[in-house]
C-alpha cells in the first residue's frame, strides 16, 4: 500500500515473498532479503513518488535483516537536493540511507 503524506514524504509497505528468485542463494537454509533487492524497492518508490530514477546511492547502512515473508515500511523523505530513506519493521530501523534522483 502506498501512502503519500505530503510532497516531502512518501511511504510504502513491502513484503518479499518467500518464492522470490533471489532467495535460494542468499543464504541456503537461512534466507535473508539481499540489500540490492531492498534498494530496488527504494528505486521503485522514488519512481512512483517523483517519477525519477535512482541516480546514485550516496550512503546506505543495513542495520538488521529482513526475512522472506516479513512486512516492512519504507519511507522516503525530501532532504533538499537529496532524498533520505528508512526501512522499518515494527518500529526498528532495518536500513537507512541517502540517495539522489534524476529525471
Amino acid at each position: 500500500m502506498d501512502r503519500c503524506n505530503a510532497n516531502d514524504r512518501y511511504q510504502r509497505a513491502l513484503c518479499i515473498a518467500p518464492e522470490h528468485p533471489c532467495l535460494p542463494g542468499h543464504f541456503p537454509g537461512h534466507p535473508l532479503v539481499p540489500g540490492v533487492v531492498l534498494l530496488e524497492y527504494v528505486a521503485q518508490a522514488l519512481r512512483d513518488w517523483r517519477n525519477q530514477r535512482l541516480a546514485r546511492v550516496r550512503e546506505v547502512k543495513f542495520l538488521a535483516s529482513l526475512h522472506p515473508g516479513e512486512s516492512a515500511d519504507l519511507e522516503l523523505m525530501d532532504a533538499s537536493d537529496l532524498i533520505r530513506f528508512e526501512l522499518r519493521r515494527e518500529g526498528n530501523i532495518l536500513a537507512r540511507g541517502v540517495i539522489e534522483g534524476a529525471p
